[in-house]
């Protein structure tokens, strides 16, 4: 790729990103070596009072920019970096189907954070530490609990289900080329059955006239029956965390949540997500106190309730609602690194010309 033409693809992305920017209230006169860029996933969220009270110790002011999807925010980081055009400090939110993209990169500087002591060895994917680990959850297939019920129709319990008659129509799924849970559910069904089996899966759904959607927005609220109710498929792909959501939220209180996943074996994928001090970065120390402060107890503990997701701080304590609604795979989909490295554009390639190709 030519640098002229990496710096057009960069300038694009900045102009139709811009709208995915969002910002705290930077006043005019705070200084720009005390500003913090943060780039992360749409699905980002803190409590104020926590950010706030991080930007108050530090005499900081933090300028998140939220960059769409997982994959979308990656890739538009690597051309600005590449392109010299860097917009960010810290990145959150590449999750382990993306992670080898980012370290073949080297977009990240490496930092031996105080907190990795305690965090658990599986969660820790990177051992040059330009990436550190900050939540994981399950990718899973959610279903709308009144639908089936109404339906008189069993809830299917495998992934071999789904391509029973029973379910035509019934699945919704994202593209895993444009969805990082898409990619994750995609990989799960890799990993249970294998790399010979895999594709003839794949068209065993599509003959079943499942529903592809571009992101996991479009799948959730407007294809699935059992977030907005308006939705056509009672099956989605989505998080285990989904029915945890749904029951806090819910509009009058619930004695249980409306959804729930499928959890069997195989059946979902454990994404841990990551983030990483971005190579270049004039605050780095700025940078690496932000890193600690994603990695401490009160923003560990403030995760669940903000994306839904599991802290990875072995201290952190989740709150009640959020056990009381969650499920967890006993035996999540799983493949090594150095597979998903290998084999990840090729396999994206061959589901694309499976179910969207002529």
């Amino acid at each position: 790729m030519t640098k002229k033409l990496l710096l057009m693809l960069t300038l694009s992305i900045l102009l139709l990103g811009g709208c995915t920017l969002k910002a705290n209230s930077l006043s005019q006169d705070f200084p720009a070596d005390r500003v913090l860029n943060v780039m992360t996933h749409d699905s980002f969220d803190i409590t104020a009072a926590l950010l706030e009270k991080f930007e108050r110790e530090n005499n900081v002011r933090v300028n998140i920019i939220k960059a769409g999807d997982a994959g979308t925010a990656l890739n538009r980081l690597i051309l600005t970096s590449k392109a010299g055009a860097r917009e960010a400090d810290v990145f959150y939110g590449i999750d382990n189907t993306l992670l080898s993209r980012a370290l073949e990169n080297e977009i990240f500087e490496s930092y031996q954070a105080p907190a990795l002591v305690a965090i658990d060895v599986s969660f820790k994917l990177d051992a040059s530490n330009q990436t550190l680990p900050i939540n994981y959850g399950d990718v899973c297939i959610n279903y709308d609990k009144a639908w089936f019920t109404d339906h008189g129709l069993a809830v299917p319990s495998s992934l071999e289900d789904l391509t029973q008659p029973l379910y035509q129509g019934l699945l919704a799924v994202e593209n895993p080329s444009t969805s990082s849970p898409g990619l994750a559910f995609m990989m799960a069904t890799i990993a249970h059955f294998g790399e010979e089996g895999w594709l003839d899966y794949w068209k065993q759904l599509k003959d079943n006239q499942l529903t592809i959607a571009t992101d996991w927005e479009t799948a959730y609220y407007t294809n699935f029956s059992g977030s907005s109710g308006k939705g056509s498929q009672p099956l989605v792909v989505s998080y285990a965390s989904s029915p945890v959501a749904e029951f806090i939220y819910a509009e009058v209180e619930l004695d249980e949540a409306p959804t729930a996943s499928i959890v069997a074996d195989d059946a979902c994928w454990r994404q841990i997500e990551f983030a990483g001090i971005v190579k270049g970065t004039k605050q780095r120390e700025l940078a690496e106190k932000f890193i600690d402060f994603l990695l401490s107890k009160d923003f560990q503990e403030d995760l669940p309730l903000q994306i839904f997701v599991y802290p990875v701080l072995p201290e952190a304590v989740l709150p009640k609602a959020f056990v009381k609604a969650s499920q967890i795979p006993e035996k999540p989909a799983t493949l090594d690194l150095a597979t998903i490295t290998r084999n990840r554009e090729l396999w994206i390639e061959q589901w694309l010309e499976i179910m969207l190709g002529n």
